[in-house]
Parts: C-alpha cells; sequence; structure tokens
C-alpha cells in the first residue's frame, strides 16, 4: 500500500515550503483592517506537523483552526500529535468536510495545501469556497506542478493528461502541448484555479444589487520546489465597495505579493550558519553590492538577500 504523504514527507523541514509558510502569515496580518486577525477562522490540512497550524496560533494568535485529514485509519495518531486544544481535527474528503461547515459570516483563512496535481475534485473545493467565502476571507490553494510523465511519441501527451485531471472544459483552449514544460504547467493551473473562482463569483453575483458584488483579488502566485514544482496561487474575497479598506491593507507593500501571471520564484540558497550571520549583520541594506560574502556567489547572495527574514532555520537537537 502507498504510504500516505505525511509518512514521506516532513512538512516541517522543507526550506522553501517553510519560507513560502513565514511569507503567507506575514499577509495575514494585513487582514486587520477588516477585522481582528484574531478573530478569523483558519482551515489547513495539518498532517501529523501542524507546521502552519503552529505558526499561525503562535504568531497570530488564531483560535478556532480546523484540520481536514482524509486518513481516518491514523486518527490516533492526527490527535496524538495535534499541538493545541484550539484545533479540531475533521475526518473525510475535503469535497465532504468543507459543506459540513457553518460559513454565514465568519471570515475564513483556507490554504488547501495538496500534495498532489490540480484535480477535479481540487476545482470542486475551490468552488465550493468562492460560492461561500464571506468578505475578508483568504483562500491559497497550493498543487503539484511538476511536469507530467508520459509515455514516449504519445501525441500531446501532457496535454491529454491534464485534461483527464481537471476535465476537458476547464483547459483553456489556447494551451498547447509546448506550454505545458517546465514552469509552463504552474502557469496554467495558475489560469485554470483562477477561472473557477471567477465562474463561481459570477453565479454567485448574478442576484446581488450592484454595489455589493463579490470580487477576487489575487494576492499569491508562488513558485517554488523542494525536490518537485510545487504552486501556491490565491487571493481575498471582497465586497465591490470594499475597494479602498483593500488598499488600506497595503498588500503590495509586500515584496512576494503577485497580482497577475507573473510568479514569485522562492529559490532557496545553500548558506552555512556562518555564511547566514555574517550576511545578516550587514542587512537590511538599500545598495547589495556593499555587502561582502567571503566565497558566496553574487547569485546565491541575491537569493538570500530576497528572503533571508523567510529564510528557514533548522538545527539538531537531542530529543
Amino acid at each position: 500500500m502507498r504510504k500516505s504523504s505525511y509518512e514521506r514527507i516532513n512538512y516541517a523541514l522543507r526550506p522553501a515550503k517553510s519560507a513560502e509558510r513565514k511569507m503567507l502569515c506575514e499577509s495575514f496580518r494585513n487582514l486587520s483592517v477588516f477585522r481582528s486577525v484574531n478573530s478569523y477562522r483558519y482551515i489547513g490540512f495539518g498532517s501529523t506537523f501542524f507546521s502552519d497550524f503552529v505558526l499561525l496560533h503562535r504568531e497570530l494568535n488564531l483560535q478556532q483552526m480546523i484540520s481536514i485529514e482524509k486518513d481516518e485509519h491514523y486518527r490516533e495518531r492526527f490527535e496524538f500529535n495535534r499541538p493545541y486544544s484550539c484545533i479540531e481535527i475533521m475526518y473525510g474528503e475535503s469535497n465532504d468536510v468543507l459543506p459540513e461547515l457553518q460559513w454565514d459570516n465568519i471570515c475564513t483563512i483556507a490554504w488547501l495545501d495538496y500534495d498532489n496535481m490540480l484535480y477535479e475534485s481540487v476545482l470542486n473545493d475551490i468552488k465550493f469556497f468562492s460560492s461561500k467565502a464571506c468578505t475578508g476571507s483568504i483562500l491559497a490553494v497550493t498543487v503539484n506542478v511538476h511536469p507530467y510523465d508520459y509515455e514516449p511519441n504519445a501525441e500531446d501527451p501532457r496535454l491529454k493528461k491534464l485534461k483527464e485531471n481537471v476535465g476537458n472544459d476547464k483547459v483553456p483552449a489556447t494551451v498547447t502541448e509546448a506550454d505545458l514544460r517546465g514552469w509552463g504547467l504552474a502557469a496554467t493551473c495558475r489560469t485554470i484555479i483562477e477561472n473557477e473562482v471567477l465562474e463561481t463569483l459570477k453565479d454567485r453575483n448574478g442576484a446581488r444589487p450592484p454595489g455589493t458584488k463579490i470580487q477576487y483579488h489575487q494576492l499569491y502566485n508562488f513558485h517554488y520546489s523542494d525536490g518537485v514544482k510545487m504552486l501556491t496561487v490565491g487571493g481575498i474575497f471582497i465586497d465591490e465597495g470594499q475597494k479602498p479598506q483593500l488598499d488600506s491593507c497595503a498588500f503590495n507593500n509586500l515584496t512576494f505579493i503577485k497580482t497577475s501571471t507573473e510568479p514569485y520564484l522562492i529559490d532557496i540558497p545553500s548558506l552555512t550558519y556562518n555564511e547566514i550571520r555574517y550576511i545578516n549583520g550587514q542587512l537590511p541594506t538599500e545598495d547589495p553590492s556593499t555587502i561582502s560574502s567571503y566565497g558566496v556567489s553574487p547569485a546565491d547572495l541575491n537569493k538570500y538577500i530576497k528572503i533571508y527574514r523567510y529564510f528557514p532555520t533548522f538545527t539538531e537537537s537531542e530529543i
């Protein structure tokens, strides 16, 4: 039997994921314009590590937290590893659990952090959240976007596989086989996810009077790789009359916020602790060329300067 993802991957020790987690947490602080951040509900997939739950409770004091776990036969292990009593673990597929929750006037941050490819079931979760989210809510979706394996000599194998996974009607007609190479699958998946949100809002807004229609504004378009290419895309839902409040959130002051097709690549350089400490002693700076780095390549130095505030720190300790 194939092992569950939490048995194969230590989510706490993936450096790019760790940096992404800190970036998302920092952006959530800006939601205070809409309401007190610690009044938000958080929905995620905690696994046995609950890394995002620990960070968000510690940094933002989130009190209402729900972890969806599909592997109910590992219930005892999930319950044992639950780090805080404020985390409710709900068992089942997210397609089934999300509709069981209350949604009226409950501002929600949902990070649906899948470890698999984009499938129709993922789009169903996105559709449901988009149909229910109240204004000020945030949705982030992570999917595996490593290029598909395919049979040699097959005709348009990657395009065929994508259509099988999400449905032929979900793939834009302009997408070609060549578009799905490298990070191209990530760009296509971002478009498919955004289209699902916008189509759902189109239906949802049909009966709403002018001035009260729900809008979606993209905030995240992360690309990263801790062995396989991953995409995290997402944004905020607001009432169209709340645009001034959205502007007051000042999300664009955060360098990793991306509101268009342009991605933010999280690229973690390999540095020693001595190198990190030495470079940190010269940061922040408006002129990176003044930084001395003792043998660290300019490329790695620039990567580090870009994300040093979110750089993961892992240490070995005796248990």
